[in-house]
């Protein structure tokens, strides 16, 4: 991180610790994102990757540690202060989160009537559809979640995190429940995603193909601690044992 110009970090997390119950999750975790960048936190199920995005968005609170996101030190903020930088943030959830008593159109529109509310209905038309053109969904615009596959349940969600043109995003296990082909895409599409809207983001998964594809920088989650940082090919000739382990 020494070489990394400050300017250019968006997110920073010194020293995370939680537990539940006595049993610690996260264990002194620090990580750096930088603008423009996919971050790849790899880690078996169980590791506590969830909990870690969870608490930089502040969902839970950590225990101990700092967390610092385009600037604002998140930990200390209001709850007013809070939602107006998560209104910067885009966050897929592991289970797409969809309202089911609405159809596609209007999932993706609620954020838009919450938050940009001076924007006329026409305009708020236009970046809906758009946000369901970017994600393959234009034709799937009246379906109800119901009526929608794992996959297209997924990529509406995706759309849905997008629709404010948010600076970073948070992906919780993108390709959980899915088949491999269905997996492929999402993880592809992840990687369109960035490039169309210049976007920095944190993936967090233990599906080793997806980190491959979508990962500028991969962290290794083991036991509550990250034990290994670099490219996704770099770990994958890493010599420590325990590293190697994940890549057989």
């Amino acid at each position: 991180m020494s070489n990394i110009d400050h300017n250019d970090i968006v997110i920073e997390v010194t020293g995370l610790h939680k537990e539940f119950g006595g049993v610690k999750v996260l264990q002194g975790v620090s990580l750096y994102l930088c603008r423009g960048e996919n971050l790849a936190v790899l880690g078996r199920s169980g590791t506590g990757k969830s909990v870690l995005i969870k608490c930089l968005v502040r969902l839970i609170l950590p225990d101990t540690g700092d967390i610092r996101i385009l600037g604002q030190e998140v930990l200390s903020l209001s709850e007013q202060e809070l939602n107006q930088l998560r209104i910067r943030l885009g966050y897929l959830f592991q289970e797409s989160a969809l309202y089911d008593s609405m159809s596609l159109y209007e999932n993706i529109l609620f954020p838009l009537k919450r938050h940009r509310k001076k924007l006329g209905a026409g305009e708020m038309k236009d970046l809906v559809l758009q946000a369901l053109e970017s994600v393959g969904l234009a034709a799937a615009y009246d379906k109800m979640p119901s009526e929608l596959s794992g996959g297209m349940r997924k990529r509406a969600g995706l759309a849905r995190a997008l629709i404010l043109n948010p600076e970073i995003i948070f992906y919780d296990e993108p390709t959980t429940g899915l088949d491999p082909y269905t997996s492929r895409d999402i993880s592809e599409l992840i990687v369109r995603i960035q490039e169309l809207y210049n976007a920095s983001s944190i993936v967090v998964t233990h599906d080793m193909k997806c980190a491959e594809t979508v990962s500028d920088r991969v962290c290794l989650l083991h036991q509550g601690q990250f034990i290994a940082e670099g490219g996704f090919r770099e770990l994958l000739h890493h010599e420590d044992k325990t590293v190697k382990e994940y890549f057989i």
